[in-house]
């Protein structure tokens, strides 16, 4: 009887959510054991309830008319991950540029320091890493000058240029003064330099 009753739970509390939402086998553990919650959710994937978006990752899907099942951004994925294991991530590489909008390209792979377990997680085509780092590279507040701190390491001291800075003095407006003053003193020399000509 355990089955049909863990799935109508998991069902019910589906239609509380949000559509769009990730899910986890974790989210349901007050409803029956993770082998019981693993199977429910199985079922309820191919009653096309749920979409699987990984291993143990499930998306409740919202549904556009013209652009069917609308899919959550890497970054969305990464952030649902790092709240289920409670863990603290920043985006590195393209996916920084991306952020701030210095790139426009799109990766397929990408890569977010965390203090959390170093993995890697494919969803379709993309590959998100998890890689452990030290609490230094996570200590930055401004969400805005985090970003800024590791866009910058990945365009490399040498390669940035003067359309870049003034993109990012712009963007770094919206920061707020006192994370600008916090974080630079965590950034390399040359990137300090570049957060404090943004308060000036």
């Amino acid at each position: 009887m355990e089955r049909p009753k863990v799935e109508a739970k998991v069902a019910e509390k589906l239609g509380t959510l949000p559509k769009g939402t990730v899910l986890f086998v974790d989210d349901f553990l007050d409803y029956g054991s993770p082998e019981s919650i693993k199977k429910a959710l199985l079922r309820l994937k191919e009653k096309g309830l749920l979409v699987r978006l990984a291993h143990g990752i499930y998306l409740y899907p919202k549904i556009d008319k013209e652009f069917g099942t609308l899919f959550p951004s890497t970054e969305d994925i990464a952030k649902a991950i790092a709240r289920r294991d409670k863990s603290r991530i920043v985006p590195t590489g393209i996916q920084a540029l991306n952020a701030l909008r210095l790139s426009t390209q799109v990766p397929m792979k990408v890569v977010f320091l965390t203090d959390g377990a170093a993995r890697i997680v494919k969803v379709g085509k993309r590959t998100i890493t998890f890689k452990k780092t030290s609490p230094k590279n996570l200590l930055p507040k401004g969400p805005i000058s985090n970003l800024a701190i590791q866009a910058l390491k990945t365009i490399g001291q040498n390669n940035v240029d003067d359309d870049t800075l003034k993109k990012l003095q712009t963007i770094l407006e919206k920061e707020k003064k006192e994370n600008i003053l916090h974080d630079a003193k965590l950034a390399p020399a040359w990137i300090n330099k570049i957060l404090m000509q943004a308060i000036k």
